[in-house]
């Protein structure tokens, strides 16, 4: 189906548990006919950039476009909230297509944890020491050892991030690349990552991750104490975004390479 030819009555409304989602959703449902995900055609999620990322997480088997409206804080993956002309909105809106990282975490028992990222998947020492990683990319060792607090990969949407906390690049939605980035380099202490293809397969080994322990996280999904994680684009899958026409996603990335 076309973003032009939504139904009314085939609209869901979900909404974060916190005061401002919960009031916002309220509203909507006395204005506008809601139906149960399961059997819409979209998904209105009102509430920030986690809540719209476990939305298209949950329904990712239904295949249905996600149209986030902000009662959040930063609300970068949101549009802004309003109870007006919701249907000319979402008949008028854009859509992005997003393909998640997957991750591969196999933890110090031996078990083997899959899941999927929008943003990032991200390593983090979980003691006070630093960890050590070993890199390899497309089966070559790129380094050795890098001593930090942690690295992430991140796909384009999730660049803006915690990518671009960790001092990563901002990268275009078509530019068909990720972001390799360490998070508190120690060793090599001036590294600042890698832009790989969207192809590569990247691979951490745990060194000596019984005194220097790791978890791996995909968006929201933590695995503790890991010994090695693989991470590759899956286009198996793929989340379909909604944006206003005015704030589409890839107009936020390319202005946000323009903040000050």
């Amino acid at each position: 189906m076309s973003v032009n030819e939504f139904n009314a009555d085939r609209i869901a409304i979900v909404a974060a548990d916190f005061d401002d989602a919960q009031i916002a959703l309220n509203h909507l449902k006395k204005i506008y006919k809601t139906t149960d995900p399961a059997d819409a055609d979209v998904i209105v999620a009102l509430g920030g950039d986690g809540f719209v990322l476990q939305t298209l997480h949950r329904y990712i088997e239904n295949k249905v476009p996600v149209f986030g409206m902000n009662r959040g804080s930063v609300g970068f993956l949101m549009n802004d909230y309003s109870t007006e002309n919701l249907l000319i909105r979402l008949n008028k809106s854009q859509p992005m297509k997003l393909y998640p990282l997957q991750m591969s975490a196999k933890t110090a028992d031996g078990v083997t944890h899959e899941s999927l990222a929008i943003n990032e998947v991200s390593l983090l020492r979980q003691t006070y020491q630093a960890a050590k990683l070993e890199i390899k990319v497309d089966d070559v060792v790129r380094m050795s050892e890098l001593i930090c607090d942690g690295a992430l990969v991140s796909t384009p949407a999730g660049s803006t991030a915690y990518n671009l906390s960790a001092n990563g690049p901002i990268i275009p939605l078509s530019a068909e690349i990720m972001a390799l980035t360490p998070i508190s380099a120690f060793r090599p202490r001036r590294w600042r990552g890698a832009l790989l293809p969207h192809t590569s397969n990247v691979n951490f080994k745990i060194l000596d991750h019984v005194k220097r322990p790791v978890s791996a996280t995909a968006d929201d999904k933590e695995v503790r104490n890991i010994i090695e994680v693989n991470i590759s684009e899956n286009r198996m899958y793929s989340f379909q975004l909604l944006f206003d026409p005015e704030t589409n996603l890839e107009e936020r990335i390319l202005k946000e390479q323009f903040e000050v």
